[in-house]
């Protein structure tokens, strides 16, 4: 997939001994966005847009040993040697011709006897282009300017971490005009070091430039054009972010000194064998607890009481993501855990008073965001009109941010249809879950539509579950309500008969589920639910249609 940008310049960081000036460089082929004020927490904001790089370059995929010093080393003793030779021929003239004949007789020798490894040294080679050029292939930050706050979101190089940074209006001092909307900014490498710069007996002045839009035409050349050829995962991955935020959670706080504590367990021991988990143990009424497996070591939180009202034991993979946050302790007042369940994406949200840092962890580092789970086939996917479509969303861009309830009362629409509609528009990359505050947000991906044939997931499975509830396959449906949601269960023959069950929740989603099929018994929902699930979900929403 291709993403054009265009900068009017460069974004950069001026230092003095006085004064700091950030000026950010947007792209100016989208609709005008801008932002002027002066830092007042500048020390906060430092560190937080410091953990926000740490998302950037964050890659914990496996990497082979580079072995480039090594090759220089042989390289140098087989010049070495060509040296002692030439040394020779000129003391011994006499048997220079015997020794060429010798020499080249070696030379064929040592040809066919490593030939094997100057092909494996070339693949290798041609290996380490490819793989420093896939390094170069990372999005430019998105930074959206809404009227309570600005943000920032990013995508690690592994697709498996996405960060994003949450300021306040009350960070600032001195705001000049700024214009709502969201643009891509150009993030060069040499920025995150200027950001160290940044003191807080410094003026510091914070900028996404104006003047990228005021440019006239026969000043094109100062222009920076820029076409990433990304790949779709990235792009369906910032997706599967923004679908599985609105999904329910198990939450609770933990208190900075706890996360401390958590770091400070995985930086002084290193596994070797696996299970690499940590399995959180929640007790209503009870500290929350933690344990390190393999060895495992439990840690208790006295500081961070679970305040929920089921017991829950919880494992989630890829813990040493969790280092990003080390950089945030020192700020955070508290920060508030989301699970989605065992081996399912995670969220951890550093409340730093009027900034906030969502980090979004997938299943685990390997089980990237675009390969994880089926996020989009959990939320409400009730049948809504296009018109209705169209009014909620002017609706919410209207005000840039609201909650569910806020846009059903002043639309004086039902709440499934405004909660469908906004899962279609957070599926499309056109709205955003803030996670943090509870509401929904304009957030446009990109300039134009994305091309949602290439980016959506569930055309396999959400084909076959329409076309066994065509065929009638779907039978003695049973809905009955419980504490948790509305529970359903039936039968579905598909080449055999599978029994499903599931529970919708009060906001329209896929709470928990279940099936007798293999894929589900070797999956659960960590890849989303089955065809059979979703049969039955749609054969009851057709059926209450």
């Amino acid at each position: 997939m291709e993403f054009e940008y265009r900068y009017h310049g460069s974004s950069a960081v001026d230092s003095s001994a006085r004064a700091t000036n950030m000026s950010f460089a947007p792209d100016t082929k989208r609709e005008p966005t801008y932002f002027r004020g002066e830092l007042e927490k500048a020390l906060e904001f430092r560190e937080a847009i410091s953990a926000l790089n740490a998302v950037v370059v964050s890659d914990l995929r496996f990497k082979p040993k580079d072995k480039t010093v090594y090759l220089a080393w042989l390289a140098q003793q087989e010049q070495l040697n060509w040296q002692q030779v030439a040394v020779q021929r000129s003391r011994n003239a006499a048997q220079v011709k015997d020794l060429q004949a010798e020499l080249d007789r070696l030379i064929r020798t040592s040809n066919e006897r490593m030939g094997p490894y100057y092909a494996a040294k070339r693949r290798y080679f041609d290996y380490l282009y490819k793989k420093d050029l896939d390094a170069w292939f990372v999005l430019d930050p998105v930074i959206t300017v809404h009227p309570d706050e600005v943000f920032f979101e990013c995508f690690s190089q592994d697709e498996s971490t996405y960060g994003r940074l949450g300021a306040s209006y009350e960070v600032f001092k001195n705001i000049g005009e700024f214009a709502c909307g969201t643009t891509n900014i150009d993030y060069s490498a040499d920025l995150y070091n200027e950001f160290q710069k940044i003191r807080r007996y410094k003026t510091t002045m914070f900028q996404v430039d104006p003047s990228g839009f005021e440019v006239q035409t026969q000043a094109e050349d100062t222009f920076k054009e820029l076409k990433i050829d990304l790949p779709d995962t990235w792009v369906r991955g910032f997706l599967q972010v923004s679908s599985a935020m609105t999904l329910p959670t198990v939450s609770f706080d933990l208190h900075p000194m706890d996360v401390h504590n958590l770091c400070f367990v995985l930086r002084r021991s290193k596994e070797k064998t696996g299970p690499r988990s940590l399995r959180y143990l929640l007790k209503p009424g009870q500290p929350v607890q933690v344990v390190f497996e393999p060895w495992n070591l439990k840690l208790t939180f006295p500081r961070s009481p679970y305040l929920g009202d089921k017991e829950h034991e919880i494992r989630v993979w890829g813990r040493r993501r969790i280092f990003i946050l080390e950089r945030l302790i020192q700020l955070a007042k508290k920060f508030t855990v989301h699970l989605l369940g065992s081996g399912l994406p995670s969220f951890y949200i550093a409340d730093l008073g009027h900034m906030n840092f969502t980090l979004g962890l997938s299943g685990w580092t390997a089980n990237d965001w675009s390969q994880a789970g089926n996020f989009d086939l959990m939320a409400p996917r009730a049948e809504v009109d296009e018109f209705t479509k169209r009014r909620v969303f002017e609706g919410l861009k209207k005000h840039w941010v609201a909650s569910t309830d806020e846009l059903a009362r002043s639309l004086e629409l039902d709440r499934a249809a405004v909660l469908a509609a906004l899962g279609i528009y957070t599926q499309a990359g056109r709205a955003i879950y803030d996670l943090n505050k509870q509401v929904y947000r304009v957030r446009e991906l990109s300039r134009e539509p994305l091309p949602m044939s290439k980016l959506r997931f569930s055309n396999e499975r959400e084909q076959s579950a329409n076309r066994l509830v065509d065929e009638k396959a779907v039978s003695r449906v049973l809905a009955e309500d419980s504490p948790a949601g509305l529970r359903l269960r039936g039968k579905v023959k598909d080449g055999r008969v599978y029994e499903p069950e599931l529970t919708i929740d009060r906001d329209q989603r896929l709470a928990s589920a279940t099936c007798t099929c293999n894929f589900y018994t070797q999956n659960k929902l960590y890849k989303g639910p089955c065809e059979h699930i979703l049969a039955l979900r749609i054969s009851h929403r057709r059926t209450q249609g």
